[in-house]
């Protein structure tokens, strides 16, 4: 199995961490996003759309970070923990993985892109939705419940954790957020988890 990534993608970060909690040995091969690799004949082959991540678990080759989520939680968790066979809580997981997709891409992500990378996205507005997300949506939801769904971490946590957890390399605080911060806390003392380093601690890396 091997997973193409970045560090600094937080699409990336929920695939590998999930395979971390899956206990599941793979080979990571870090793409080169800075020097176009991920533009070159060799990576659009397994992904189209030249984005990271991109599993490969022999002849089966997923993009799409949610989507790898999707396939490893029905390929290697027979337990069905971390993606509900009842179909209400099923159909719960992906209506967070569509936020983790949607909300917190416009919101902190795209924030974080300003702020590191000098993007051309209005940063006014992405601060706007990442406060509006976090606290008209996380912040009540996790008023009486530990997990964004049942009553133990699935998918829908891990997909939502990374760009939340580094909001502050945008420059948006999480101090307005307690209940969002101890969920981001409780995630990361599953077993297994890895967390998602700030873009300092990456860069200082490098």
């Amino acid at each position: 199995m091997k997973l193409y990534d970045s560090p600094i993608s937080g699409h990336a970060h929920r695939v590998r961490a999930f395979l971390h909690l899956l206990g599941l040995d793979f080979e990571r091969v870090v793409v080169d996003l800075a020097g176009g690799e991920h533009k070159r004949p060799e990576f659009l082959a397994l992904n189209p759309l030249g984005q990271v991540p991109v599993l490969v678990d022999g002849d089966t080759v997923v993009r799409d970070s949610t989507a790898i989520l999707v396939y490893l939680a029905l390929a290697y968790d027979s337990s069905r923990r971390w993606l509900p066979a009842d179909p209400v809580l099923a159909a719960q997981v992906q209506s967070w993985l569509s936020v983790s997709s949607r909300e917190l891409w416009a919101g902190p992500s795209a924030a974080r892109l300003v702020k590191l990378f000098g993007a051309k996205i209005d940063y006014d507005k992405a601060v706007e939705t990442t406060d509006a997300v976090l606290g008209g949506l996380f912040e009540p939801h996790l008023a009486e419940r530990e997990w964004l769904v049942g009553d133990q971490p699935t998918i829908a946590d891990v997909a939502c954790y990374a760009y939340i957890r580094v909001a502050p390399d945008g420059e948006v605080s999480l101090e307005p957020y307690p209940r969002v911060r101890a969920w981001l806390e409780r995630l990361e003392a599953v077993p297994g988890f890895t967390a998602m380093p700030a873009a300092a601690e990456l860069f200082a890396a490098s």
